[in-house]
């Protein structure tokens, strides 16, 4: 008799008294478009790949002008599952937020059944991951891995009446909504720091209005006091009289970061940051908070604020020194340079912290940026302590959602666990 070693991963937990059904008769799971490079164009619908879903529309989006049937249109609000990639990173449902564009292959666009709720649907897509995930696992060829019509068709699962399912998902989808509630709160925060150090250190608009004998529009007389009423011809052009022009590093000093041994990692509370943002905690730490960092091998471009103490790797670039600058204006203007131009690497992308350093830059007066760290860092400890509520709601929701679903906890249990939540 040939044994399956994947018999067990067919039948996950559910109570005893939830009637059983294939995951494949929950819903209609209509695959994506097998997309050819003819089909793109400069503008258009974006193709709605795994990328997208996980990090949104970007630069790097391809669109196309093409129609294609509608059942592969995506929508806001469309429930998507991404089965193939790299399992650990790849395999999740999501619920589509973007711009209307086109399914991509590999991705299912899902719709329920009548006696399924589809928030309900979209729990149950959670709590069989771990399952999905090894199934995928064990096909994986190249890095890549999938999971096929048939496995889907042989998972059984518990569906019980739709009274319970919607009280499970209404547990839930609260916890869901507060995080995406604080994302989009975030967001928000992100784009007034962005749009204020624009306004102030780019398009120069209060130097402007005083230049036409307008006050400067939504500040007060002090803060409107820093700012000139005059520009004078620079290298750079024109720029607020009293500012000057210079180099990067008359504003900050960036500095390599420091070697970690993977076998030298001690869990603890101080974030370990690469090129590619913040990872585990480490029990040490290197450079006390906040600070800048931004990649110097492997991923360049990408720049994060960190408000607690951590540890920058090898991989990284971190501001050891702020000399005409703060961090919030640091780092908002580090995220203007095009790092990409600055590529110094072949094989793989590096930057050259001397090429940055080099870089011509504005200076404005200290007063004017001591001015803007006041009013910014207030944004960014809120925009730090929704993150951290974040967190806690994903982990209370992350604990609540296979006991429910296996029938540990009960419902009214659950509700008194949740119950409290901001």
């Amino acid at each position: 008799m040939i044994c399956d070693p994947n018999a067990s991963l067919f039948e996950p937990a559910f109570p005893a008294n939830w009637p059983r059904r294939s995951l494949w008769d929950t819903a209609t799971w209509q695959n994506g478009l097998a997309f050819r490079d003819v089909s793109f164009s400069e503008g258009g619908a974006p193709v709605i790949k795994i990328a997208e879903l996980k990090g949104g529309i970007s630069a790097n989006t391809k669109r196309t002008r093409q129609q294609f049937d509608d059942k592969y249109r995506v929508r806001v609000g469309d429930v998507l599952y991404s089965w193939s990639g790299s399992p650990e990173t790849s395999l999740d449902v999501f619920v589509w937020s973007g711009e209307t564009g086109w399914l991509n292959q590999h991705i299912f666009k899902i719709h329920t059944v009548d006696d399924v709720s589809r928030a309900f649907h979209i729990q149950l897509l959670r709590y069989l991951r771990p399952n999905l995930v090894s199934l995928a696992t064990n096909k994986q060829t190249t890095g890549l891995g999938h999971v096929t019509q048939q496995d889907f068709r042989r998972l059984v699962i518990g569906v019980p009446s739709l009274n319970v399912q919607r009280a499970i998902a209404s547990i839930l989808s609260a916890l869901d909504d507060k995080i995406e509630l604080n994302r989009r709160m975030n967001e928000t925060l992100e784009e007034l720091a962005r749009t204020l150090f624009k306004s102030w250190f780019v398009d120069f608009d209060q130097v402007k209005a005083k230049a036409e004998g307008r006050q400067p529009v939504g500040m007060d007389a002090e803060t409107a006091a820093l700012f000139p009423s005059r520009f004078v011809e620079s290298e750079l052009g024109r720029i607020p009289e009293g500012w000057s022009v210079g180099r990067l590093d008359d504003l900050l000093e960036l500095q390599r970061g420091f070697d970690l041994p993977t076998q030298q990692r001690i869990p603890g509370p101080f974030p370990v940051v690469t090129a590619s943002g913040p990872t585990e905690g480490h029990a040490e730490f290197k450079v006390r908070g906040p600070g800048v960092v931004t990649g110097r091998s492997g991923v360049l471009g990408r720049v994060f604020l960190v408000l607690e103490d951590f540890w920058p790797l090898n991989t990284s670039l971190w501001v050891k020194e702020f000399k005409r600058s703060g961090p919030h204006y640091a780092y908002l203007a580090l995220q203007r340079l095009d790092f990409a131009a600055y590529n110094a690497g072949s094989a793989v992308p590096t930057l050259n912290r001397n090429h940055i350093h080099g870089l011509p830059h504005v200076l404005p007066t200290s007063q004017s940026v001591d001015r803007f760290e006041a009013l910014v860092k207030p944004l960014y400890q809120r925009l730090r302590h929704n993150d951290v509520e974040s967190l806690t709601l994903a982990q209370l929701r992350d604990l609540l959602l296979p006991k429910l679903m296996s029938g540990e906890l009960r419902v009214p249990d659950a509700e008194k666990l949740a119950e409290g939540v901001p």
